[in-house]
């Protein structure tokens, strides 16, 4: 009798722990990041000339850069906390 208390018990915790995972992902944002303000879609039937076409291109590119510039920014104020972290590191290790 035990034994079939106890494989039920075991089988009954096995379905309820598989059942408890999901397979959907979990995305997660990272801290800092922003959401595009301006996002530009553009189908192909609607750019009617090499003008529109062009003018869409450089604001692309004006985008592009400010965003290089907004991350290079920050790629330095990491390196800055980096380069503060390996101090503390070692006038801890002299201590």
């Amino acid at each position: 009798m035990r034994i079939y208390l106890l494989s039920a018990l075991a089988a009954l915790a096995t379905v309820c722990a598989l059942s408890a995972q999901s397979n959907a992902p979990v995305i997660i944002p990272a801290a800092g990041q922003t959401a595009v303000s301006n996002p530009t879609t553009v189908s192909v039937s609607s750019i009617g000339s090499g003008q529109n076409l062009l003018k869409m291109l450089q604001e692309m590119k004006t985008a592009n850069e400010e965003t290089l510039r907004k991350q290079e920014t920050e790629l330095n104020q990491l390196d800055e906390i980096q380069k503060v972290a390996d101090e503390i590191r070692l006038y801890t290790h002299r201590g």
